[in-house]
């Protein structure tokens, strides 16, 4: 099976809200996320956003959102080109960690994303997020500043770029 197969992206519905209360309140995951729902109908239906449910095999096991930088004023990237995006995600299944199942599926979400003709992806993890920021570089990612503070809390900016 070819990676790009690998893992299924669904559309996040209202019916996923306790699924995704679960993982929130995992250690591994609060440690990071708020534990706020990450999303209200208002917010599901809003098209800057793209909100997923990641599978493998019939398991969903993990939470990705991507949105447009340039679909908020004063974005931290909003430098970057028209189209560009920032995503962000967790491994919400404990026994899903340290299986390479998250850079897995951040990559072919990637491929995606660079395949409809995005120019960028930001991320912007906790510069304290060690695993995360490794993983992002794995992926090609490249710490582009300072950790800088934003209404999200301290952040650690990255980028990576279509066709490098």
């Amino acid at each position: 099976m070819t990676e790009i197969a690998r893992y299924h992206f669904r559309a996040a519905t209202m019916a996923d809200l306790g699924l995704l209360a679960g993982w929130q309140k995992a250690p591994h995951v609060s440690l990071w996320w708020d534990g706020n729902a990450p999303f209200d109908e208002e917010e599901l239906a809003d098209p800057r956003a793209s909100r997923w449910i990641v599978s493998f095999g019939e398991r969903p096991f993990a939470y990705m959102q991507d949105y447009a930088v340039h679909g908020w004023p004063q974005h931290h990237f909003d430098y970057l080109p028209d189209r560009s995006r920032r995503i962000d995600q967790y491994v919400g299944e404990l026994d899903m960690i340290g299986k390479g199942h998250g850079t897995g599926f951040i990559r072919q979400r990637m491929q995606e994303l660079f395949g409809q003709g995005v120019p960028a992806l930001a991320t912007d993890p906790s510069p304290k997020n060690k695993r995360a920021i490794a993983a992002y570089e794995k992926l090609g990612f490249r710490i582009v500043g300072p950790a800088k503070e934003t209404q999200w809390g301290t952040v650690l900016p990255m980028e990576a770029w279509g066709g490098s």
